[in-house]
C-alpha cells in the first residue's frame, strides 16, 4: 500500500503542489517523488541513477549491444556539486542542478519543475569521453505490471517486462532492448490503475523490468567509427506519473509537449494597419484529444491548397470533424502522395493516417 503523507521537506527539493521532488545530496540521484493528487510515492529506491556497463564485442559495434552487458557493471560515479539554480528558479519554475563524474566523463542534470506540471523534467549535459562504456538512467518505481507500452511512429505497442512470470516466446525474450518514439509507459493495472510515463525527446531506447523503466543514454563504440559520441550532448527526459491509464493520462500529449514545446512571440504593433483582432482564431481546429496532427503543408499540386495530415494516437476510434475560421474547408480526402481517395467517414480508426486537402 502506498503511503498516505509526504516524505519530510527537508534538504535539496522541489514542491509545485502536484509534485514533491527530493534529491539526494550524497549521489545526485532522486530519492523521493510524491505525488499529491494519488498520494502516493511513485519511486523504490532512488531515481535517475546513472549504470555504466561495459559494452564490448560485438561485431557490429555501432549497432549491437552486448546481451550480457548486465552482467558487466561498473563502479558508480561522484557527485561533484548539487546547488539550486536561482537564475530560473520561482513562481514559475524551480530547478536543482546536480553535476557528476565518471572516469573521463561529466554529467550536468537539472532537475526542473514548472508551475502547475505534473511532470518532472530532467535537462542533461554531458560530456562523454569513454571507449566501450554503456550508460542507462534506471527509474525503480513502485507498482508492477507485466507489459509495457512503447510508442511508435503513429501509433504504439505492448511489449512484455523482463522478466515476467507469463510464458514468453523465445522472440519476445530476446527484446531486452527496445525503440520508443517519444515514451515508454509502465502502468499498474486493476481497480486504480496506475502508471509512470518516462518520456524523452532524443534517447529511443528502453528497457523495461516489471518495476523499472530504463533509459540508454549513451554508448562509445569504436566502429565504424572510432570517436564516435564522445564530446558534448545536450538532452532531456521527463517523469510523469499519473493515475488512471497512459491514455487517460494523455501521455502521448505530454510526449509531444517535450518534444515541440509552444513558443510564445511578441511582435510590435505594425504601424500601417488598424483594426481589432478576434480574441480566438485557429487554423484549423476540432480534433478530438487522441488525434494528433502530424503535418500542415501546402499542396505539391497548387500552392492554393493545403493539406491536413493527423493520425489517432491511442488506439481508439473517433469522430472527426474539422473546421476553420479562415475562408477555406476541407475538398477531399488524399492519399500519401496527395491523389484523391474514395470519401471516408468522419470517424477514424485507431491508429488510422489521414490526409486531407484544404482550400
Amino acid at each position: 500500500m502506498p503511503p498516505h503523507s509526504p516524505p519530510l521537506a527537508e534538504g535539496w527539493v522541489l514542491d509545485n503542489g502536484r509534485l514533491r521532488v527530493k534529491i539526494c545530496e550524497s549521489t545526485g540521484n532522486i530519492d523521493s517523488v510524491w505525488d499529491y493528487a494519488a498520494q502516493r510515492e511513485i519511486l523504490d529506491g532512488q531515481g535517475n541513477v546513472l549504470q555504466f556497463f561495459q559494452d564490448r564485442g560485438q561485431y557490429w559495434d555501432a549497432w549491437n549491444i552486448d546481451p550480457n552487458y548486465a552482467q558487466h557493471r561498473l563502479e558508480s560515479p561522484d557527485i561533484r556539486s548539487i546547488a539550486m539554480d536561482n537564475a530560473t528558479s520561482g513562481s514559475v519554475e524551480q530547478c536543482i542542478e546536480v553535476t557528476r563524474g565518471w572516469q573521463n566523463s561529466t554529467f550536468t542534470h537539472r532537475y526542473c519543475l514548472a508551475q502547475h506540471s505534473s511532470s518532472l523534467k530532467i535537462e542533461t549535459y554531458v560530456d562523454w569521453q569513454e571507449t566501450h562504456v554503456l550508460v542507462k538512467a534506471a527509474f525503480p518505481l513502485s507498482i508492477s505490471a507485466d507489459y509495457a507500452t512503447y510508442e511508435t511512429p503513429c501509433g504504439a505497442i505492448e511489449r512484455p517486462t523482463l522478466p515476467n512470470s507469463q510464458p514468453l516466446t523465445e522472440h519476445q525474450k530476446t527484446k531486452w532492448e527496445v525503440p520508443a518514439l517519444h515514451w515508454a509507459d509502465l502502468t499498474q493495472l486493476g481497480k486504480s490503475p496506475y502508471g509512470v510515463s518516462l518520456l524523452n525527446d532524443c534517447k529511443y531506447g528502453y528497457d523495461a523490468q516489471p518495476n523499472c523503466l530504463r533509459l540508454t543514454l549513451l554508448r562509445s563504440p569504436v566502429w565504424p567509427d572510432s570517436e564516435c559520441d564522445r564530446g558534448s550532448h545536450l538532452f532531456t527526459y521527463a517523469l510523469y506519473p499519473h493515475s488512471g491509464s497512459w491514455q487517460e493520462a494523455k501521455t502521448h500529449q505530454k510526449g509531444y509537449e517535450l518534444n515541440r514545446s509552444l513558443i510564445a512571440r511578441s511582435f510590435a504593433p505594425a504601424q500601417s494597419q488598424s483594426g481589432t483582432l478576434n480574441p480566438d482564431c485557429s487554423f484549423i481546429s476540432g480534433f478530438p484529444d487522441n488525434i494528433v496532427l502530424m503535418a500542415l503543408k501546402q499542396s505539391e499540386d497548387s500552392p492554393q491548397h493545403w493539406i491536413v495530415r493527423c493520425h489517432e494516437s491511442c488506439g481508439r476510434p473517433a469522430d472527426v470533424k474539422l473546421e476553420s475560421k479562415l475562408p477555406i474547408k476541407s475538398l477531399d480526402t488524399v492519399d500519401g502522395l496527395e491523389h484523391p481517395v474514395e470519401e471516408v467517414s468522419d470517424e477514424m480508426r485507431r491508429w488510422e493516417v489521414r490526409s486531407q486537402r484544404w482550400g
